[in-house]
């Protein structure tokens, strides 16, 4: 870890990484306009996978007295991971084979058929209790009636991936045995809360003639005004449907999982460890004296002794974690490997046959409907997932190190 000190800062930088050089450009200058703000706390964290995001750097923890800043936050309100350990082994199904192929190859079909992906959603109302909550407290929520039509979204909503780098994967730690890690937050829902909620923030600080830069992309709401505390109070409701959507996820993949292999093996899966985890929140926390707004945008919580999961990039290792409560990061890690190509960027450089050679002399089953753009979320396009947990030892310890199998895009 490194700092960083400017003398137009009113809080320096504190970053993950070995030097000023391996920060690009756009995302040093997003940390110091962070660093800037009236409001920041002490300083400014960067974890080992930052790049340059919307406003923020992805990667990124602020600490934030009596404002919250919708784009500190980030767009997918509440994307996490979750993973469920198992008690099967790797080499006990995967020599197995079916009439569609491989038992790996069967399984990664029936996610398909399960679980929408890309843009597509339910075509029928599911059941979402956190839905169900919220129009049980409609009282809490018409003071936004934009956003309350867009409840009944969630209900079509719940249970699927999306696209980008949201995945599902079935993996194998060192010891041999099967685990299951998803990656998706809050779909449209929470996309349609931060754009809201910025658009107030930013006519807002418009009319205070706030000394923050509207080209900074920061706009910020205080709590204690009507529309800071509605923020919060749909961002939590984004939080609860993200972890919600997980759930649901996770058990349609785990009844999967558990029928095949026992279909074909007569195994009984069984489920440990399980998590569900956020990386694009805010929470009040006490850090340093003072009851502050941490937003932790692609960052995620490693709080002493609790569990995370911090994924790669398909056909990489992934890393679940125990927390070491590192007060200099707001107790905090990184979220993933994080990128080091553009989206373009990657597509650009790396051929879709390039990538699909990859994955195949790793063994690696793909299920994705369309390959055209399969190099934006390739190892390659990712930083190495071992750097960037070399970088933060002073923050987690790794208790399981995953290699992807089988994975689903959107």
């Amino acid at each position: 870890m490194f700092v960083i000190n400017e003398e137009n800062s009113r809080v320096p930088v504190k970053v993950w990484l070995q030097s000023k050089e391996d920060l690009d450009k756009t995302c040093l200058e997003q940390a110091m306009n962070l660093s800037r703000l009236p409001f920041v706390h002490k300083w400014v964290s960067l974890m080992p996978d930052t790049h340059a995001g919307y406003g923020m750097p992805i990667g990124g923890v602020l600490a934030a007295k009596g404002v919250i800043i919708p784009n500190a936050v980030g767009v997918d309100i509440g994307c996490g991971m979750s993973f469920a350990a198992t008690n099967i082994r790797l080499d006990s199904i995967a020599d197995v084979t079916t009439g569609s192929g491989s038992l790996l190859k069967m399984i990664v079909g029936e996610i398909m058929r399960n679980i929408p992906v890309g843009f597509d959603h339910h075509e029928k109302k599911q059941p979402s209790a956190v839905m169900d909550d919220a129009f049980a407290r409609a009282e809490a929520f018409m003071s936004q009636p934009q956003l309350f039509d867009s409840l009944q979204d969630g209900y079509y909503q719940v249970g699927t991936l999306g696209g980008g780098n949201h995945f599902i994967e079935i993996q194998v730690d060192d010891e041999g045995y099967v685990g299951l890690m998803l990656h998706s937050g809050s779909r449209h829902f929470g996309l349609t809360v931060c754009k809201h909620f910025g658009r107030i923030a930013a006519q807002l600080n418009e009319r205070w003639h706030s000394s923050v830069p509207a080209e900074w992309q920061l706009p910020f709401l205080p709590v204690d005004t009507d529309e800071g505390k509605d923020y919060i109070t749909w961002m939590q409701l984004a939080m609860d449907f993200a972890a919600e959507n997980r759930q649901r996820m996770m058990d349609v993949v785990k009844d999967i999982f558990l029928r095949r292999v026992y279909d074909f093996t007569r195994q009984q899966a069984e489920y440990t460890t399980e998590i569900n985890c956020h990386h694009n929140y805010a929470a009040i926390e006490h850090h340093y004296g003072a009851d502050v707004w941490v937003h932790r945008k692609g960052a995620t919580r490693a709080r002493a002794g609790e569990l995370a999961v911090i994924p790669g990039a398909m056909g990489s290792y992934s890393y679940v974690v125990e927390g070491l409560g590192n007060p200099e990061s707001f107790c905090t890690s990184s979220h993933g490997a994080g990128r080091q190509y553009s989206r373009k960027g990657a597509t650009e450089k790396f051929s879709v046959q390039t990538v699909m050679d990859d994955l195949a002399a790793q063994g690696v089953v793909l299920g994705k409907r369309s390959k055209q753009d399969v190099a934006e979320e390739s190892r390659f396009a990712y930083k190495d997932i071992d750097a960037v947990m070399a970088n933060q030892t002073d923050c987690v310890r790794p208790v399981r190190r995953l290699k992807t199998v089988a994975v689903v895009k959107g």
